[in-house]
């Protein structure tokens, strides 16, 4: 019902008023694909930092350790770093953070105006900490099946250590790395309740990452109960079933470039 009243208007449109009857999914979408960029952009470098440290660089006694700690992290209810989130986070973002990044950052645009806590940058922050298990864990696997011929000749040419890594191991498994970061990807599109807790749930287009903002799975969760009439209820399926689409093909696009690199091949084979 509600594509056969506004058609592709509807993705669009930046007006969301139940009320009167408008509805514009564009800041739900613009607040989605924000907080998903920032917690990738946090959340990469961290991941395969792990990634490469405890396939490459850690001693083997503590490589179960740290793996059994990163993947623990994936096991934490969302709603549990919601609510750490709430108590813990936005308060520091608020008070200590948002302070310096206004002070320095300013002239970027992208860190000005009052800062509330409650916003894309707290949605971003949270969400990369829930991510950062997913890609580490799978970057782990790619990096592990990597044959050890490629690691021995690097070596044998003459390259340190890191240059081995970098040229022999990281370039075989970036695919598949890459496809762990769309998996992580996939994750952060459809985060609803960490991030409904913490991003502000405020349906406008800002600059500013202090500024709150509301994302697609937010809205659904919000609002659902109470979509009286059917317009206001068919915008909330439109929002979820485009939501579904887009996380299925993120999800099996970034399965396939994983496979491509690790070919079901099991972590434990490698060197094999």
């Amino acid at each position: 019902m509600g594509w056969q009243k506004f058609g592709f208007h509807f993705f669009t449109g930046n007006a969301w008023d139940p009320v009167s009857g408008e509805f514009g999914a564009m800041p739900f979408i613009y607040g989605t694909l924000v907080s998903s960029a920032l917690a990738l952009i946090i959340a990469v470098p961290l991941a395969v930092a792990v990634a490469v440290f405890v396939t490459e660089m850690c001693p083997q006694p503590l490589r179960k350790p740290i793996s059994f700690a990163t993947e623990l992290l994936a096991a934490i209810p969302s709603i549990i770093y919601g609510v750490w989130a709430m108590f813990i986070l936005v308060p520091l973002l608020r008070v200590h953070v948002a302070p310096l990044l206004m002070k320095y950052f300013s002239w970027s645009g992208l860190f000005t105006g009052p800062m509330y806590g409650y916003s894309m940058l707290a949605a971003g922050v949270v969400v990369a900490i829930m991510i950062i298990p997913i890609i580490s864990s799978i970057s782990r696997e790619v990096l592990a099946v990597v044959p050890q011929h490629q690691r021995e000749a690097a070596l044998a040419l003459g390259a340190t250590r890191w240059e081995m890594i970098r040229m022999g191991v990281l370039r075989n498994a970036r695919p598949g790395i890459v496809g762990a970061v769309i998996l992580g990807l996939g994750r952060a599109l459809g985060e609803t309740m960490a991030v409904t807790l913490v991003i502000g749930n405020s349906p406008q287009i800002a600059k500013s990452l202090l500024a709150p903002g509301y994302s697609m799975a937010a809205v659904i969760a919000n609002e659902f109960n109470e979509a009286t009439d059917d317009l206001y209820r068919s915008a909330l399926i439109e929002i979820g079933l485009a939501l579904f689409i887009v996380t299925i093909i993120v999800n099996i696009l970034a399965s396939l470039m994983v496979w491509s690199v690790t070919r079901g091949v099991p972590a434990g084979a490698r060197g094999q």
